[in-house]
């Protein structure tokens, strides 16, 4: 059952499909304390559990801690980061009560849940209004499912990609010219480690221009493209929210012509420091501009590109014209002086005091078209949170236009709920810390709540030197993923699969991979079209078994996996908790081998050349090896539902696509 309230005058951000009327009566769940700004309050029982808010640091239970929807360009995120690149204003309260709320704002707003008092959530907006949801699940089905599918259904089907982008992606900032992108996939082919795409980061454009290709570095992008996908090989290049402000540059010409631009209050188009300096920043919010923006998508199409990533979309900046001139002002009054305790520790953030301010947030503005056609002028930080999105969104309607009958990639780095029926994301710039392994499979069954289905994490890390033992584990974990992208920093070590020694260790786990792809593939499609999770904590089936609900570094896939990964250096296994009798398959030499292990706690010795999954009782999973198409199946039930189409065609149908396989 799901109940809409509203407070204040809300912006409406896209992320609900379903027309739900306002109900008269009070929220049925904690007490609200103020209306504007909002403020709802409830009092959680010793053993309630909180799950949700999409992509947010720590663990799958958010109890404890305090976080805040606001995309934000956090690289280096650690556990007191208070926001990331996403906005997902979604939770579940399981427990005395369970029940699932979603706050649907664009723009700044904090939850506290359990932190300042351990058994009180908090919920704040700053200043504009929003529509609120509660969701209880329907009689007779179980508790948090129904919750999860019922505000899936009300947000909208999540986004289908194509299927050959659940093969393995390499990318790197620093693939400078078409020599490297050579030598990446010739490497590739003599490890004999399968490879789908080439990931172009931003050497590939001309001065960081969007939608333009450096003729130096990349001489015939079209050729290149056509004789990779001969290999079974695309490429895939990033796209930038900043465009170049520069004069002779068309995209720069045609927003600043026809006032596609964010602006200034007094009507001057915004600009801020990116990539490629000064930059104007397209404003997505208005309907005409996110077209005009979309349609420039063909210039690289036309050259046989069939996936984007978009980027620094929260949007990132580096510097204001205002910002700069503060900082170069109190360094001046700094020079000369004699640097003490207090006066060096003034001195030495000032260089990065620019990047991404609030202040700077609130300095542009967007004409936001309305339902009805006509415009609203409003302050960025009143919409922040959906800038991203919306350029995910003007991304998608605009290549179903260009490529009508085929899928096309894409993936973002900011998003909030809503973007989710565009595009998948990936997690944004996390290095490569054992830590960030771990936060990023605690994170996957959150952003599955909020409809995100094509995710994944940078392999490796992005930031920081990486170590061969991180690259292998973080792989093994990333080939159940249904976005598996192995992505670095200029300045990092090389992390290619090649890169290390005994090569082959990964081609065990990248053979893993594609011979799951059937599977991956009909999980993702089952989910994606009935409105359920792929990934799951484990309370979710075993709701009353205590040591279920309180394990968070183990995950279940579908209805027949569970995932234990290893995520500690120098680990040679791990403890780990079935709640029933399960199937452990040990994937070593490219091989399968199965073992039964009875319900418990088992301590499960998991090498780095070998990759480990659980099968649940009864089920079976399919495996697509190498041998003429014949299927090999582990576990110990007898069949699969297997789903299978085409893997391109923009129209998908559930029912048709279904075939039960049997070993």
């Amino acid at each position: 059952m799901i109940t809409k309230h509203v407070f204040g005058s809300p912006v409406k951000t896209g992320a609900v499909v379903e027309e739900i009327a306002v109900s008269g009566a009070k929220v049925p769940f904690g007490s609200v304390r103020t209306s504007f700004p909002f403020e709802w309050e409830y009092e959680m029982d010793l053993h309630d559990i909180v799950y949700g808010l999409g992509e947010t640091v720590r663990g799958m239970n958010k109890r404890g801690f305090k976080y805040t929807s606001w995309c934000f360009d956090q690289s280096a995120q650690n556990e007191s980061s208070p926001y990331m690149y996403g906005a997902h204003n979604f939770f579940i309260v399981f427990g005395k009560e369970t029940f699932g709320l979603f706050f649907d704002t664009p723009s700044r707003i904090s939850f506290d849940i359990g932190w300042t008092k351990s058994d009180i959530i908090s919920v704040k907006t700053e200043d504009t209004g929003l529509e609120l949801y509660t969701i209880t699940a329907q009689e007779g089905k179980p508790e948090l499912e129904s919750i999860v599918c019922q505000f899936r259904k009300l947000i909208g089907q999540s986004y289908i990609p194509p299927k050959w982008a659940f093969g393995f992606q390499q990318s790197r900032w620093g693939y400078r010219n078409e020599a490297d992108v050579r030598r990446v996939v010739q490497k590739y082919e003599e490890a004999k480690i399968p490879l789908s795409a080439v990931c172009l980061d931003i050497d590939y454009m001309e001065e960081y221009e969007d939608f333009t290709v450096d003729k130096k570095k990349f001489p015939n992008m079209k050729a290149l493209s056509e004789e990779l996908k001969q290999k079974g090989i695309r490429l895939v290049p990033i796209i930038d929210a900043g465009v170049k402000q520069k004069k002779g540059y068309s995209v720069y010409e045609e927003g600043i012509k026809n006032g596609f631009f964010c602006t200034e209050e007094n009507g001057k188009p915004y600009v801020a420091g990116v990539w490629p300096g000064k930059s104007h920043f397209t404003d997505f919010l208005n309907a005409d501009a996110a077209e005009w923006f979309g349609r420039h998508y063909k210039v690289l199409t036309d050259l046989g590109i069939e996936g984007f990533w978009n980027d620094m979309n929260e949007p990132a900046m580096f510097y204001s014209e205002e910002s700069l001139k503060e900082v170069f002002a109190h360094i001046k009054k700094l020079k000369g002086k004699n640097l003490d305790i207090d006066s060096f520790f003034e001195f030495t953030p000032l260089s990065n005091s620019t990047f991404n301010r609030d202040d700077d947030y609130r300095r542009f503005y967007h004409n936001v078209t309305q339902p009805d056609g006509s415009t609203v002028r409003m302050r960025h930080d009143k919409v922040h949170n959906i800038y991203g999105s919306s350029m995910t969104k003007a991304a998608s309607c605009a290549l179903k236009k260009i490529v009508p009958q085929k899928r096309i990639l894409l993936y973002s780095r900011a998003s909030s709920i809503g973007a989710h029926r565009y595009g998948g994301i990936w997690t944004g710039d996390c290095c490569s810390w054992w830590s960030h392994l771990e936060m990023q499979i605690k994170m996957l069954p959150a952003l599955n709540m909020c409809g995100f289905l094509y995710v994944g994490s940078d392999i490796g890390g992005f930031g920081a030197d990486t170590s061969r033992d991180l690259v292998l584990r973080w792989t093994a974990f990333s080939a159940f993923t249904p976005l598996m992208r192995n992505h670095s920093a200029w300045n990092t070590r090389d992390q290619e699969c090649y890169a290390f020694e005994k090569p082959e260790d990964f081609r065990n786990i990248l053979r893993l991979r594609y011979a799951l792809i059937p599977y991956l593939y009909s999980e993702y499609m089952k989910a994606a079209l009935s409105g359920s999770m792929m990934f799951r904590p484990l309370s979710f089936v075993w709701q009353d078994d205590s040591l279920a609900r309180e394990t968070e570094d183990q995950l279940l896939l579908g209805d027949e996996i569970m995932l234990a990964p290893v995520y500690k250096q120098n680990a040679t296994g791990r403890y780990v908790y079935l709640p029933e009798d399960m199937t452990q398959v040990t994937w070593q030499n490219e091989t399968a081998k199965e073992e039964r292990l009875s319900k418990g706690i088992h301590f499960v010795s998991m090498p780095l050349d070998a990759l480990v999954f659980f099968v649940r009782s009864g089920k079976v999973v399919p495996l697509a090896l190498e041998d003429g198409g014949k299927m090999q199946f582990v576990g110990d039930g007898s069949s699969y539902v297997l789903y299978s189409d085409d893997g391109e065609s923009r129209e998908v149908a559930l029912e048709p696509n279904l075939r039960e396989v049997r070993r």
